[in-house]
């Protein structure tokens, strides 16, 4: 069996090229809109929060940029913590809370669909995070044709 030779990898290690980019950094056109949703369970994989960081990324870019949370995406709207409200359970377990506050914080618009929230999680509107804006389950379909005709970047994100 050969012997491997090489050091043990130590941290401050660069493993990979981290400071090339091969495409041009995009920006928005004046005007230009986003729209991100999300039917995805909150803590069921990392699709939910990676997309969330890509909103907020869009809305750096000059997007004038949206959040629609239905079916189960809600859950990632909804006010967490443990043994209060707002407190961490474990490192992480308000990664989305802190992650959605912070793309309001910096004039995102996030809606979540009130069927959801009540007919399948059981929540209400006040289970939500301070400035996310409650809709009808019949304003789910109108907020992506709006987008769609304003010629928006759409990204949908899915994992049930």
């Amino acid at each position: 069996m050969p012997k491997v030779t090489k050091a043990p990898n130590v941290t401050g290690d660069h493993l990979v090229d981290y400071e090339e980019k091969v495409f041009e950094d995009v920006k928005a056109e004046p005007g230009e809109k986003a729209l991100v949703t999300f039917h995805t369970v909150a803590f069921e994989g990392s699709i939910g929060f990676v997309n969330l960081l890509q909103a907020t990324r869009l809305k750096r870019k000059g997007f004038d940029t949206t959040i629609l949370l239905y079916g189960p995406g809600v859950t990632l709207g909804v006010q967490r913590g443990f043994p209060t409200l707002g407190d961490e359970a474990f490192p992480g377990h308000q990664n989305f809370n802190k992650q959605i506050t912070k793309f309001m914080e910096e004039g995102g618009k996030v809606y979540a669909c009130r069927f959801a929230l009540q007919a399948l999680y059981g929540h209400g509107e006040g289970s939500l995070i301070p400035g996310i804006v409650p809709i009808s389950p019949l304003d789910v379909l109108d907020i992506v044709l709006l987008h769609r005709k304003a010629n928006a970047f759409i990204l949908d994100t899915w994992t049930l």
